[in-house]
């Protein structure tokens, strides 16, 4: 679904040098996405993770803002050559193995369900000179595990990384053909 007020959402691109800037928009994005599980742990772990990110180098990073508000983001960063986690959980390796690997897209709670993680997606992976895309979901977030599949991604295995963060579906998109 979209709506006119989506439509006017500005995409505005980050990398590396600007993440001091935007490290505090990623975190109050992030705590209105997750303020009913903001008493989870692992859920209060995301500065660190975001830090994380943040610092790669080649991070890549789209914002969505409604005006001066920002509602969205989404980022990444491309995987280091030879340590594609993913590829134990595929029978073959791939011809390409350089992946970008997608570690959040979230939007402010009365801004889902517009087109905008669609279009946040779409900015961040736009012309990635990378051939494959991966990203995990949540295994008890079905629906969202269905749209990712509906953008082109296929499960290729579940994981989970940390004890006390959830089982994860680990999800594959070939950037090539889904061109």
């Amino acid at each position: 679904m979209t709506d006119s007020s989506a439509a006017a959402v500005d995409l505005r691109h980050y990398g590396h040098d600007d993440f001091d800037d935007i490290r505090q928009t990623l975190l109050d994005v992030h705590a209105d996405a997750y303020a009913d599980r903001a008493h989870e742990e692992f859920i209060q772990r995301f500065p660190w993770f975001v830090d994380q990110w943040g610092n790669r180098t080649r991070f890549a990073c789209v914002v969505a803002y409604d005006g001066s508000e920002p509602i969205g983001f989404t980022y990444g960063a491309p995987g280091e050559p030879g340590r594609e986690w993913w590829r134990d959980y595929l029978a073959e390796p791939p011809a390409d193995p350089s992946t970008f690997s997608v570690s959040e897209l979230m939007l402010k709670v009365k801004w889902r369900k517009r087109g905008l993680g669609e279009r946040l997606h779409t900015a961040l992976l736009d012309g990635r000179p990378e051939a494959l895309a991966v990203l995990t979901v949540d295994t008890k977030r079905p629906r969202l595990r269905a749209l990712y599949e509906g953008w082109g991604y296929r499960k290729i295995g579940e994981r989970q990384p940390f004890p006390d963060s959830p089982l994860y579906a680990v999800m594959l998109l070939d950037l090539k053909t889904a061109a």
